[in-house]
C-alpha cells in the first residue's frame, strides 16, 4: 500500500488517539506531533483533581470540581471517561474534541485502551468524529517495556510490577487498533505515526 507523503498539502482535521503501555513513549508522541506539525493541538482533558503549581484552568486540563463533573456526566457531554486509582476522575469532553475538528483543527489525545474504546464508540453516533480518528497502539516487546520503565528512575520493584501486569494486558489490546506502530526510536516512532496522518488526512479529505 503506498503511502502519501506526510508533507503533502492536505490539511484534513485529523484525530490521533495514542495508546500504549506505561513507557511506549505515547505522551512524547503526542507533544512532537503538536509542536511540529503545523495545525495541531493537543486535547485538553477533563479532571477532579485539584492544579498542580504551575498548571492553569483551560490549558493543562479542565479542572472541574465532582459535582461540576457529575453534572456533565448526567448531560451527555463527555465522550469518555473514568476513574483513575479509585481517587479521581479524568475524561474527554465532547467540546473539546468535536467543535475544535468542525472549525478545521486536527487534535493529538494520548488515553488508556479503555478510553479509546468509549472513543470508538461515540465514533459510531458522530460521521465528523469517526472520519477524522485514527486509533494508533504503540507496541514494545518484553524487553523494551522492562528497559524503559526501569529506565524512568521513579519506581521501587513493586511499582514496576505493577506496571509491567497492566502492560502486559493492554498489550493484549493491540489487535483491536487500526494502526500499530512497532516502537523503535523516538525518531522511527515519528516517523510512522507521520505516515499514518497522511493516510488518516487521505481518507478524511
Amino acid at each position: 500500500m503506498s503511502v502519501p507523503s506526510s508533507t503533502s498539502t492536505n490539511n484534513a482535521p485529523a484525530l490521533l488517539v495514542l495508546a500504549g503501555p506505561a513507557g511506549s513513549g505515547k505522551s512524547t508522541l503526542c507533544d512532537r506531533v503538536v509542536h511540529e506539525v503545523p495545525g495541531f493541538e493537543r486535547v485538553i482533558t477533563t479532571t477532579t483533581r485539584a492544579p498542580r503549581p504551575g498548571e492553569v484552568n483551560g490549558v493543562h486540563y479542565h479542572f472541574l470540581t465532582p459535582a461540576q463533573f457529575d453534572a456533565k456526566i448526567a448531560a451527555g457531554e463527555f465522550l469518555e471517561w473514568a476513574w483513575v486509582h479509585g481517587e479521581r476522575r479524568y475524561g474527554t469532553l465532547k467540546a473539546s474534541v468535536i467543535e475544535p475538528l468542525s472549525r478545521g483543527q486536527s487534535l493529538a489525545i494520548n488515553l488508556d485502551v479503555q478510553g479509546v474504546d468509549s472513543l470508538r464508540r461515540a465514533a459510531e453516533q458522530s460521521p465528523a468524529l469517526k472520519r477524522a480518528m485514527a486509533a494508533i497502539f504503540i507496541l514494545l516487546d518484553h524487553e523494551q517495556l522492562v528497559a524503559r520503565i526501569r529506565g524512568r528512575g521513579q519506581d521501587d520493584d513493586a511499582e514496576i510490577a505493577r506496571r509491567m501486569a497492566t502492560a502486559e494486558a493492554e498489550l493484549l489490546e493491540a489487535p483491536k487498533f487500526e494502526f500499530v506502530i512497532h516502537s523503535a526510536s523516538r525518531n522511527e516512532d515519528f516517523a510512522a505515526l507521520l505516515k499514518i496522518l497522511a493516510i488518516a488526512r487521505a481518507r478524511a479529505a
